[in-house]
């Protein structure tokens, strides 16, 4: 049932769907709740399952020119305390993964397990921040461009043409992100915390999920932040979407981590 609530005078949008342990879904970069829909229809047969749009993406407004990684964790938490709910599992992919783990210093009582989909606990590089000023120009001077790149550019080069209609339905909701909301989270992402931490202190159960050919984060560099940790690792020959470029291997793999 989609839902919303005010955080600090800004609307938040969210769905909540089934009974049971709760499992908060958090969207990437220029993505929304909407992604989540097979996953929810799934999952939502044994678990309550939470869908939230993350500051200036699909139906939550923008607030402010950064929307930083803590201000998204503290609307999730604004959300799970409007529905009475003390704990849950956190899945985010790339940029929820970061608002996951944001979310996990903030309020550790919180979190039962994480998973991060395609995302990383590490900072931005140097070059990374540089990236992504470039990329805060790029979309004032041309909005459609950037976004209809950016989305093409998440999948492995195999896959963009096999997942053809798939990635014109992604690049139709990512249109409608907002500009203010598309700056604001690079200039959030850009300034995000190192949390690399959180996967050596064994606070709670964490699964990574990378692709091999992720054209957004680089694979050996995402393989370092777990050496020596408890971290579950999974990977797959593709990009930085495999939710929907391994959707079929991955529902199993969740539903496994949700049950132990």
């Amino acid at each position: 049932m989609l839902k919303n609530i005010a955080y600090k005078n800004t609307k938040i949008s969210y769905t909540d769907s089934g009974e049971g342990n709760a499992i908060v879904l958090l969207h990437g970069f220029l993505e929304n709740k909407k992604m989540w829909q097979e996953y929810v229809h799934l999952f939502s047969r044994q678990y309550r399952v939470i869908t939230i749009d993350l500051l200036g993406h699909g139906e939550s407004d923008c607030l402010g020119y950064v929307h930083t990684m803590e201000e998204n964790a503290n609307a999730v938490q604004e959300v799970l305390a409007s529905l009475k709910i003390e704990k849950a599992i956190i899945l985010g992919h790339s940029m929820g993964g970061y608002v996951g783990l944001a979310f996990a210093e903030l309020y550790p009582k919180n979190i039962q397990k994480l998973v991060l989909l395609n995302s990383t606990s590490k900072e931005d590089s140097a070059e990374k921040k540089l990236n992504r000023t470039r990329a805060i120009k790029a979309v004032k001077q041309n909005y459609v461009s950037f976004v209809s790149l950016a989305i093409a550019n998440l999948f492995s080069e195999n896959n963009r043409t096999r997942l053809a209609d798939e990635i014109e339905k992604i690049k139709e909701q990512a249109l409608k992100t907002p500009l203010q909301g598309i700056i604001a989270s690079l200039e959030g992402m850009k300034i995000r915390k190192d949390r690399e931490v959180f996967l050596h202190e064994n606070r709670f159960p964490v699964l990574l999920v990378l692709g091999k050919k992720d054209p957004v984060l680089n694979y050996e560099d995402s393989l370092s932040q777990i050496e020596d940790t408890t971290v579950e690792l999974v990977l797959f020959e593709d990009g930085h979407m495999s939710q929907i470029e391994n959707k079929e291997e991955l529902k199993p793999i969740l539903q496994e981590f949700f049950g132990k």
